[in-house]
């Protein structure tokens, strides 16, 4: 049987991703044609299935060590190499814009931070977004403190006019207009 068609039946199964790619290549002893057959079950396109595992190729893929299949099935998933990107509409992609002129005016950001955002800019998870930077601050020396929260306060409206915005998103729009009042 073709591994994409088999991850495809192991995901409708309800394996998450990483058990799927660790079942694929304990069977198969090859990492990246399962990573690869996870991906496109997915329907992550090809072309974006082979920038991601070109990047983790050689630290996860290259030289697997047997009985790790697990422990890499995992690693690939929070590295977001199973993110399954989605498509945004006008006013999200007008949100994400905004959360970059944030981060610029963060002056600054750790890399587990911006990795994190990364993932949820590709799963349109806006609402994780939002509140990771309205709990963030900008950097006290490199940052701009006025830009940053005003541009949290416009992506934050812009949020409140979708369907049934999170009701977490109000509570976080509030925090950033009084950042931006205090300034």
């Amino acid at each position: 049987m073709h591994l994409t068609t088999l991850a495809g039946h192991a995901l409708s199964r309800g394996r998450t991703p990483a058990d799927t790619y660790a079942l694929l290549a304990r069977r198969t002893h090859k990492p990246v044609p399962s990573a690869r057959a996870v991906c496109l079950a997915l329907t992550i396109p090809l072309a974006e299935t082979i920038r991601r595992l070109d990047e983790c190729h050689d630290a996860l893929l290259a030289n697997p060590r047997p009985g790790s299949e697990t422990d890499t099935g995992e690693l690939l998933e929070a590295l977001g190499v199973f993110d399954v990107p989605v498509s945004l509409t006008d006013t999200e992609l007008a949100v994400v814009d905004l959360f970059l002129l944030a981060i610029d005016a963060m002056g600054g950001i750790r890399p587990g931070h911006q990795h994190g955002l990364h993932r949820w800019f590709t799963t349109g998870n806006l609402t994780a977004a939002y509140l990771s930077l309205a709990a963030a601050r900008p950097v006290p020396r490199t940052g701009d403190p006025t830009l940053y929260w005003t541009t949290l306060v416009t992506a934050g409206e812009l949020l409140t006019t979708t369907p049934n915005p999170d009701t977490r998103i109000k509570y976080a729009l509030t925090h950033c207009r009084t950042q931006a009042a205090r300034i």
